[in-house]
């Protein structure tokens, strides 16, 4: 299929203007239909493609590009300038609805929200706030003046022995296969930190995901973590240094600090009497 031509030398004048006034019956002031490129507009000083629209409801479009196949809705290309540029008074600019790729550098001098997926390949420079409520995926590098973490713990993702139930909270030691099990003896120094995700905390960073997370768990390895304590051995004070203790996934006082070397969970930040609980620590592996 061919394409219409329409040409102008006179200075400031359009090649294609197209207006459409009917305000009972709305249209479109232009419409490009063809098997390749629907509207193709060039220009060698001012715009090459302008569209507006005057319509109060949000379902109006200034530009619309549809593609009903596996193509591109709306391409915009620049060899030096900006290949498309969305400006909003006082709504939104751009709005994504969908995945995002991003081929090249993203500079964000403004707030964001993603609210689904978005993919960054390369670099991605943040100024300002960035509010995810989906899932971002970054292949490339972020860089950012500040990062703010709502999680308490960084965690690492370990293996579980396969026939071990285990719940947040719960001490872990190595076995002899290098995966993880509730601790069952004093003082062990295969310690290697506490289930995170118990009680308030939840992780904020957590360290080698896999793709496959069947029998494998976060482990806080530093930060603040519910743990699971067991007083009866001795009284915990605030600050008291923990281990490990011979009842399953719980730590206790590190009352004895000739043991202690090598087997030190973390530090109490909160007392214990007597009895089993949950409380929260400080992971500080000794």
């Amino acid at each position: 299929m061919g394409h219409g031509v329409f040409e102008t030398n006179d200075p400031g004048t359009n090649a294609v203007t197209g207006i459409n006034e009917n305000h009972s019956q709305p249209g479109s002031g232009v419409v490009g239909e063809s098997d390749a490129i629907g509207v193709l507009g060039i220009s060698h000083t001012m715009d090459g493609v302008v569209g507006r629209s005057d319509s109060t409801t949000n379902v109006s479009a200034g530009v619309l590009g549809e593609h009903s196949g596996v193509g591109i809705g709306v391409l915009g290309f620049s060899e030096n300038g900006t290949g498309i540029w969305g400006k909003s008074a006082s709504g939104q600019a751009g709005f994504f609805e969908g995945n995002v790729d991003i081929a090249g550098n993203l500079v964000l001098f403004k707030d964001v929200i993603v609210g689904g997926q978005a993919f960054i390949t390369e670099d991605l420079v943040i100024f300002y706030d960035v509010e995810v409520n989906g899932q971002a995926v970054i292949r490339g590098d972020l860089s950012a003046h500040n990062v703010h973490v709502t999680g308490a713990d960084c965690a690492e993702e370990f293996a579980i022995a396969p026939t071990v139930e285990i719940e947040p909270g719960m001490v872990m030691v190595l076995d002899q296969d290098g995966a993880l099990q509730p601790s069952l003896q004093a003082y062990d120094k295969r310690v290697v930190g506490v289930i995170s995700g118990a009680g308030d905390y939840t992780p904020g960073l957590v360290l080698d995901r896999q793709p496959s997370s069947d029998h494998r768990q976060p482990v806080a390895l530093v930060g603040k973590v519910y743990c699971k304590v067991d007083a009866s051995y001795a009284s915990i004070e605030v600050g008291d240094l923990l281990t490990t203790s011979s009842t399953p996934g719980h730590a206790m006082k590190a009352s004895d600090p000739s043991k202690a070397f090598g087997a030190v969970i973390g530090k109490a930040l909160c007392p214990l009497k007597e009895g089993q609980c949950i409380i929260p620590i400080l992971v500080a592996l000794q």
